[in-house]
């Protein structure tokens, strides 16, 4: 009989919470792997520590309604402990800071036991605040922000440990352009941070599309199988110059594109042949990382313009590649910074691309090597009186033996055999 009153008497102080929580009202954020283990709903406090760590499992699980009880605490500090553990969690705790709305609580007691009726209203509901990601740092919190860039998510919230001030939007951008076979579109961002400052807090991405999800997936499919098709276009190269001349063929070769920007650029221009400057040094860059060749996207201007283009390694050499205007050429070609004329950009944050080093002028050889060389030239057909002073090879048609050949030089096949003299004056056709 006991423990059915002592029951209805917890049910009634948890039913009447509301009538009796006078309060204070507190903001809350939540955890994402929580090191919390409690989820009951009663537990006892004996001090501070305990009773913070009462309410922050209360925000990590998303819990509601609470009864702690204090029977051993010093009731004279109980109630100013109650009040800086529940400024704690509005302004400290970063889950608290993120995702309570208000906590209220009632200093009474229950089955002569003094306790604390806690109860706390959410921002965000429990399934939220559980899915939230806890991540170390921020390299790992850049891991999954492209993850979700990825997926094409419309948002994303981390725990972060050890948090670092980061340009979010210029971070989603360089994502994009990095991996243009799997960010479709680039969304619009908006970022929160709970709480304002600390070393650990709650980073809230919102992504904002013009497609939907499901049209980005597609896009993103028929782009990866380009991808895929490049990487065995070039599969067989025998060497970087040969590799980047293919992959240029297998991208510019495709369609006659029209110079537009897109919002889906990969897409637009694998897809449509649809693009700008940049779409085209993007795809180009990530094709031949791919490729496993290395190749740089360059910002600058061409002829005051903004205009994108590439500067690829080949062996030891770096050059410029301008993807639309070898095209306009006809074929693909490399440029010097000296034949750069009209382009500017930052040239310190890119290598330099010297022309290299003609090699040493190798000597001509000027002496026919088989009297069909330089037909001008008339043959010596007299035996040589003197010692050669030169390499036998220089004459590699001549006889080995300082004697009168007696067959006519190899091209002279219109000759009579009797005669061993020819003249290159003389008509190869039989006189009438």
């Amino acid at each position: 009989m006991k423990k059915i009153l002592l029951l209805l008497a917890v049910l009634a102080i948890t039913l009447s919470a509301c009538s009796w929580m006078d309060g204070n009202f507190h903001s809350v954020t939540p955890h994402q792997e929580h090191t919390l283990i409690s989820d009951s709903d009663e537990v006892s406090a004996s001090n501070y520590r305990q009773l913070q760590t009462a309410l922050e499992e209360m925000v990590a699980f998303g819990r509601e309604k609470r009864i702690i009880y204090v029977s051993e605490y010093d009731q004279d500090q109980l109630e100013s402990d109650i009040v800086d553990a529940v400024a704690y969690i509005r302004t400290a705790m970063p889950l608290g800071v993120y995702a309570v709305d208000e906590i209220r609580y009632e200093l009474g007691s229950n089955g002569g036991k003094p306790a604390i009726a806690v109860e706390i209203t959410y921002l965000h509901g429990r399934a939220e605040i559980l899915q939230i990601q806890q991540v170390a740092d921020m390299d790992a919190a850049q891991a999954a922000i492209l993850e979700a860039l990825t997926d094409c998510r419309s948002g994303i919230v981390l725990e972060v440990e050890t948090y670092e001030d980061l340009d979010i939007a210029q971070l989603v951008d360089d994502f994009a352009s990095e991996n243009p076979q799997l960010i479709m579109e680039v969304p619009q961002v908006v970022a929160g941070l709970y709480p304002d400052a600390g070393v650990s807090r709650i980073l809230e991405l919102k992504f904002t599309y013009q497609n939907s999800r499901e049209d980005l997936r597609q896009m993103k499919s028929h782009v990866t199988s380009m991808f895929d098709a490049a990487a065995l276009y070039v599969s067989g190269s025998d060497s970087d110059e040969v590799a980047l001349s293919q992959l240029y063929g297998f991208l510019m070769e495709r369609f006659d594109y029209q110079l537009e920007t897109s919002i889906t650029p990969a897409y637009s221009l694998l897809r449509h042949g649809v693009g700008d400057s940049r779409a085209f040094a993007v795809l180009y860059s990530a094709m031949c990382r791919q490729a496993g060749l290395v190749c740089h996207v360059v910002t600058g201007t061409r002829n005051g313009e903004p205009w994108y283009w590439n500067i690829v390694l080949s062996g030891d050499s770096y050059y410029h590649v301008d993807l639309l205007r070898c095209s306009a050429l006809g074929e693909f070609d490399k440029y010097y910074d000296e034949d750069m004329d009209g382009y500017v950009w930052d040239y310190s944050a890119y290598p330099e691309c010297p022309r290299p080093e003609a090699p040493p002028d190798v000597e001509v050889e000027t002496q026919p090597t088989g009297g069909n060389e330089n037909p001008s030239e008339e043959p010596s057909t007299e035996p040589s009186t003197e010692p050669s002073t030169e390499p036998e090879e220089t004459e590699p048609t001549q006889p080995s033996e300082e004697t009168q050949p007696t067959e006519p030089e190899p091209t002279e096949t219109t000759e009579p055999e009797e005669s061993t003299e020819t003249s290159p004056t003389e008509s190869t056709e039989p006189s009438e």
